[in-house]
């Protein structure tokens, strides 16, 4: 069973590491052109904006809704009625959507005044945002439309196309970037009729890959009006609940744009290089186990279900802790890598390195975040998650409250940071106790382990370290040289020290 987990994950993985490769790319582009000033900030919110709603309805509350009750169809229902639950269920969403979309570029500017109400100082600044944020709010509508799709296909086990599917975006802000930017008056607002672009390139590419299936949606509404009102049933609670850090990173959007101008890009970047481990881990993970949750559920398979959670958790410790550690020991390195040319300044790398520790510091509980609510909803559980997310937002505001005076920008990333492993242990210790998640025998060697190796890899990054002065003075290839060797000698020495202690990491590629 968990062989083909563990291949479908190496799968994503593999996907989602071209599109974090190239999302990289993309920042280095956005960086070298338009540094951390105020057209920056302006695009950032603009797309933030639209990237949040898709994240809250798309990815969050409507994929984590939709995929566990059309596993339940393919295992209980017949292929009509699998059909007629995604055709009524794309006709509502899409309507929904066309009048999201609408309100959305309508009331441009009072949404920026919402989602960063510190722009309203600036009136040139908040035109901006505005003026880019009716270029890019219709990406909702694309996306959203998407993931539905990607859904379908990762109920099917089809996950590598969804997984490829953001090099798109990636793709479409590149080329806007380095293109369209220099024809335009404003050139920043090529990055926003790129995000345009890239929505609808992602739906027309998944559309063929749905046809071969036979599920391509064919829209109308009154087809299985009971289906789409129990996914709107569960996808209603848990819009909150399995996208609260996402509205943690809102909330510290608003409070930035009342910092000095900068503070918004520089969370921008360090919390891209976060993206990164917990897309080409977290996310992926936590994509390929919801179905087969899902449908373990639906055999009442109670001790599959617990088996495939316990692996998940052991996958996570084991790789998202090295990779919290080597973001923080090697965050100056790695900004100056990546993002220190022309526009984005030494000065902005110090900047950016501070807040990126700090979210580092938060990236075991990202991941947890992402399995553990996969558990949870593919119980049909909603209200969990949303308790535990409503306890992650306040503490978040608390956090926010004692830490950014002192600390500004990275005390926002902070307390997102510590909010995210009280949701984690919320939903943790629910599950223990609703009888969902028994672990097996085995933790406490395994973590000792890890801890172990983990040590070892540190030492090796510090006897690798140099100053950051060095850094800011080498020339790009050497930089690249200089970080590629640091964290292939701290992965190599940890995976290593695994070996030798006896990390059993063909029992954990597959057990069966």
């Amino acid at each position: 069973m968990t062989r083909g987990l563990f291949k479908s994950t190496l799968l994503v993985s593999v996907n989602t590491t071209l599109s974090r490769i190239l999302g990289l790319a993309r920042d280095i582009v956005i960086a070298r052109y338009f540094g951390a000033g105020t057209g920056m900030d302006a695009f950032i919110v603009a797309f933030r904006i639209p990237n949040f709603l898709r994240r809250l309805f798309a990815e969050g509350g409507f994929s984590q809704a939709f995929v566990p009750l059309l596993a339940e169809y393919r295992e209980r229902r017949t292929q009509a009625e699998v059909r007629a639950l995604i055709d009524h269920t794309t006709a509502v969403l899409g309507l929904a959507l066309f009048g999201i979309t609408a309100v959305g570029v309508l009331c441009a500017p009072f949404l920026v005044l919402v989602f960063a109400p510190g722009f309203a100082d600036e009136a040139s600044k908040q035109q901006l945002t505005a003026t880019l944020l009716r270029v890019t709010f219709p990406y909702i509508f694309f996306i959203s439309l998407t993931a539905l799709a990607g859904g379908i296909l990762n109920t099917w086990r089809r996950f590598g196309i969804p997984a490829f599917t953001p090099v798109f975006l990636n793709l479409a802000l590149i080329a806007a970037a380095l293109w369209l930017s220099p024809r335009m008056a404003e050139p920043v607002e090529a990055l926003a009729w790129g995000v345009f672009i890239a929505g609808v390139a992602q739906l027309l590419f998944q559309l063929p890959y749905l046809a071969r299936l036979g599920l391509l949606p064919r829209p109308a509404l009154g087809r299985d009006g009971e289906g789409v009102r129990r996914i709107f049933k569960l996808m209603l609670p848990t819009l909150f609940g399995v996208s609260v850090t996402q509205i943690n990173l809102l909330v510290d959007t608003q409070v930035a744009s009342f910092l000095v101008t900068g503070s918004i890009s520089w969370l921008y970047y360090s919390d891209r290089l976060v993206e990164f481990p917990l897309g080409v881990f977290g996310i992926a993970l936590a994509t390929v186990i919801m179905p087969s949750l899902s449908a373990e559920h639906a055999r009442n398979s109670n001790r599959e279900f617990a088996g495939t959670l316990d692996w998940a958790l052991r996958w996570v410790f084991m790789i998202s802790v090295p990779a919290a550690c080597g973001l923080a020991l090697l965050a100056g390195p790695a900004l100056a890598t990546l993002f220190q040319y022309e526009a984005f300044s030494p000065y902005d790398v110090e900047m950016a390195r501070i807040s990126l520790i700090a979210f580092a510091a938060g990236l075991p509980g990202y991941v947890l975040i992402k399995i553990l609510v996969s558990g949870t909803v593919s119980r049909q559980d909603t209200r969990t998650p949303v308790r535990a997310g409503v306890a992650a937002l306040l503490s978040n505001i608390v956090f926010i409250v004692i830490l950014y005076r002192p600390l500004a920008h990275a005390g926002l990333a902070l307390a997102t940071a510590l909010s995210s492993y009280i949701n984690a242990g919320i939903l943790y210790r629910h599950l223990r106790d609703a009888g969902g998640y028994v672990p097996r025998p085995g933790w406490g060697a395994h973590l000792l382990r890890i801890g172990m190796a983990l040590a070892a890899m540190i030492a090796v990054l510090e006897l690798l370290s140099v100053p950051m002065d060095a850094w800011l003075s080498w020339t790009a290839g050497d930089r690249i040289l200089r970080l590629a060797l640091s964290v292939a000698a701290g992965a190599v020495c940890y995976f290593a020290v695994l070996r030798i202690t006896g990390t059993p990491l063909g029992e954990l590629i597959g057990r069966h």
